[in-house]
């Protein structure tokens, strides 16, 4: 036992390392310190990935790592991001069986009468933008503030700690199915661990709290019971991915040739394009059956909320997104400077309208026009998919990354583990008193990101072996 400890003595001692630091994180940070932030985030980067190195064969001790490291964070207040305080409020009206999507906490407020308990503090801690507009996270989502409602409707640490468990309940069934999937396409089972163990995973979801993993849980589980060729389930699963953030619902089209591919091995050598026009109604409904049943799903999830008002709510909020809010864009940015040069103002009301086109033509593009048949053609599609969708939009949170991450796990690409890191300059935006973005910051983060990708797609694919 003594020369086992001495043979991880420095496992041991970056593990240490890096749950102090976490503790540092979680627990004596404020947002505006910029300095401090990058500062821990780049140790515990580069500490997490040496120890999934140094540990790659002990799966069971880099879980335990994980485990402990989000444990670290458990009666913590989520000190980068104030949207729990919105989960809290919506959570606590579905415990008090009411809809969240009827009316914005502003016109809660101006009616007089709020029916939850530690209005005020929620109400201030969400900050006026929140309080402004309707609730536009999905039922599925809605599901596990209801939970923290039900179980905490007092306190908001109690409220935090629900969602806490929820989501690092669905971390741990990413690296259960993750690992699965990569063992069945003949991959590292460890490379779970670029997820599972990454400071920007950690941070962003089980520290701040946001859902993405609940997300990616369901759409990962989803992939590979496609994989196992169980299509009902997957579509099901699918459904519920999309009701808890809406990004899986863009990238069903890339599924299509998956989904379409021969059931016979040997048909494969032949032109696939060619294979379906000879079996096109058996290749339509191989696709169709499971688009349909993915959208009914979601839409049904919807039905305990149904009123004439619920569809005009929650599609205004999204067009906010696109139309009104900018932060840490790169595209977006190029293209409102070109516009003040030529019109002399924002063009947002319109780049954020054009935009969203030009991305959904792209992702029809790696749809159709690429091969997405092999389970590592079809993660690569889906990577380029979300990154394509986030390279246009006006607003990148820290958080969005974490789908591309997962799926580059299931990949040779490696520009996500560097988008990870460099996403974090984005707080630097971050003020004591305001929020500032410092653009050479912000090119920074997507030179060296576009970079690394260029690169990647440039190198020379290795030969295969002559066996």
């Amino acid at each position: 036992m003594f020369e086992k400890l001495k043979a991880y003595k420095i496992q041991f001692l970056f593990t240490i390392s890096i749950l102090v630091m976490y503790g540092a994180f979680a627990y004596d940070l404020q947002r505006h310190d910029f300095i401090k932030l990058i500062t821990l985030y780049a140790a515990l980067f580069f500490l997490s990935f040496k120890l999934i190195q140094l540990l790659k064969t002990d799966f069971k001790i880099l879980v335990a790592v994980g485990v402990l490291a989000r444990l670290v964070f458990f009666i913590a207040e989520p000190n980068l991001s104030q949207d729990f305080y919105r989960f809290l409020w919506d959570g606590r009206l579905l415990a008090q069986g009411l809809s969240p999507y009827l009316l914005t906490p502003d016109q809660w407020v101006a009616q007089g009468n709020i029916p939850i308990n530690q209005s005020t503090e929620l109400l201030e801690g969400m900050g006026s933008l929140s309080r402004a507009h309707y609730s536009n996270y999905p039922p599925v989502n809605q599901f596990f503030y209801w939970l923290s409602g039900l179980f905490s409707g007092n306190s908001i640490l109690g409220g935090i700690v629900v969602l806490r468990l929820s989501i690092i309940a669905a971390d741990l069934g990413i690296v259960w199915v993750g690992s699965k999937l990569l063992k069945a396409m003949g991959l590292p089972a460890q490379q779970i661990f670029w997820y599972f163990l990454n400071p920007f995973i950690l941070i962003e979801l089980t520290g701040n709290l946001h859902f993405e993993g609940v997300m990616l849980f369901f759409m990962l589980a989803a992939l590979y019971l496609l994989y196992l060729k169980k299509w009902f389930w997957a579509a099901v699963l699918w459904g519920f991915s999309v009701s808890v953030k809406l990004v899986p619902l863009m990238l069903l089209p890339l599924l299509f040739q998956f989904l379409i591919k021969p059931a016979k091995p040997s048909v494969q050598t032949q032109d696939f394009w060619r294979y379906v026009k000879h079996h096109l109604p058996a290749s339509l409904w191989k696709s169709v059956r499971f688009y349909g049943v993915a959208v009914l799903v979601f839409i049904l999830s919807f039905s305990p909320f149904l009123n004439s008002a619920l569809l005009e709510h929650f599609s205004s909020t999204l067009a906010l997104w696109f139309q009104k809010f900018e932060f840490n864009a790169s595209v977006y940015y190029v293209v409102r400077w070109i516009g003040y040069q030529v019109k002399g103002y924002n063009i947002i009301a319109t780049a954020g309208k054009i935009l969203p086109v030009i991305a959904v033509v792209a992702l029809l593009a790696l749809s159709f026009f690429r091969k997405n048949r092999s389970p590592q053609q079809l993660f690569t599609g889906l990577l380029f998919g979300i990154s394509c969708y986030f390279a246009l939009s006006t607003t990148v949170h820290p958080w969005y990354l974490a789908t591309p991450l997962l799926l580059s796990v299931f990949t040779r690409y490696r520009y996500m583990l560097v988008w990870t890191f460099t996403i974090m300059f984005s707080y630097a935006a971050y003020r004591e008193t305001a929020v500032e973005e410092r653009l050479w910051l912000v090119a920074v983060e997507y030179i060296l990101v576009i970079g690394v990708l260029v690169w990647e797609l440039l190198k020379q694919k290795p030969k295969k072996q002559v066996v």
